[in-house]
């Protein structure tokens, strides 16, 4: 039985799916944080690392999901549901299994479906909690960080590609055109040890003077710092890829709208030629009769000045 499509009766309810829409100029991403069937100690410390960094912009579920498959058909409409609901569109998964022990996947969602998947696993784990700092050079929340790549495998291995892509998008947060050095405290280190291990680690950004307008950057560690170990990867369909990546640039043109930044969205009709000239008036113009009756007035007051002069 095929359930019935809901539509939206009222204005309220038509905004706020216009909302969950995908645009072409995205908001910034929200992240959903699940537990599979099983999770490890391990496990656990990371989805709550995760969390801690993003928590601005992340909603995270504590609560065992048996349903969830990912890499399996028909496993995934219970994620692409969680998404929905609670409009997110980067997705953080947790596992452990004799089989992939310390499983971590990462993915990114279009229009609440699936887009792609990278399935890491979680190695030489230091949660953020083991780091010992001056708690003044902890990151502020909401700060844009920097991303240091290292390594050419980054460049050449397909895996290491698609997982550097997926961390972008996941840890950037808003994009922004301009910004201030000032605001900038935290940095993410990748290095690409293998073609198949990704050495990350979370480091907060320590200004000193160095006697030029530039400042001198030192790097503190602030954790967490982990191996990730690529296990399998899915790329998106290749029409879907297109649709996802359209610019505004790329948009279909609709013709005679223009933008203003004053008078807002502008639009130009197509009038054709009236050929007003050639238009032949009636009598029963109410316009003419008003006419008429006061260049009768003005007439019949003319003959009386003209009778009874002064």
């Amino acid at each position: 039985m095929v359930a019935a499509i809901r539509v939206p009766k009222t204005r309220r309810a038509r905004r706020e799916l216009l909302k969950h829409a995908p645009k072409l100029v995205e908001t910034g991403k929200k992240t959903l944080i699940l537990h599979g069937t099983k999770t490890s100690a391990v496990l656990n410390s990371v989805l709550s690392d995760i969390y801690h960094l993003k928590r601005d912009n992340a909603v995270k579920y504590t609560k065992k999901n048996d349903n969830i498959r990912l890499f399996e058909s028909g496993g995934e409409s219970s994620l692409e549901f969680f998404s929905l609901k609670t409009d997110c569109s980067l997705i953080v998964y947790g596992s452990h299994s004799k089989k992939r022990p310390n499983n971590l996947i990462l993915g990114r969602t279009y229009d609440h479906h699936i887009y792609d998947l990278v399935e890491v696993g979680v190695e030489n784990y230091k949660s953020m909690e083991s780091y010992v700092y001056d708690k003044k050079l902890a990151p502020k929340l909401g700060s844009k960080p920097f991303f240091a790549f290292i390594g050419e495998h980054f460049e050449s291995v397909e895996e290491l590609k698609h997982l550097k892509e997926v961390l972008l998008d996941l840890f950037r947060g808003e994009v922004i055109e301009n910004l201030n050095l000032a605001g900038v405290d935290r940095i993410y280190v990748c290095t690409a040890i293998s073609p198949t291990t990704v050495y990350m680690m979370h480091c907060a950004l320590r200004l000193k003077r160095s006697g030029t307008p530039i400042p001198r950057m030192e790097l503190v560690e602030v954790g967490p710092s982990m191996d990730l170990v690529v296990r399998r990867h899915r790329l998106p369909v290749e029409s879907l890829k297109k649709e996802a990546t359209k610019t505004a640039e790329h948009a279909k043109k609709v013709k005679n709208v223009t933008k203003d930044p004053v008078q807002g969205r502008l639009g130009k009709v197509y009038m054709p030629d009236q050929q007003v000239g050639r238009l032949t008036l009636s009598n029963d113009i109410k316009g003419l009769k008003r006419e008429r009756r006061e260049a009768k007035k003005n007439k019949e007051h003319s003959k009386k000045q003209k009778v009874n002069p002064e």
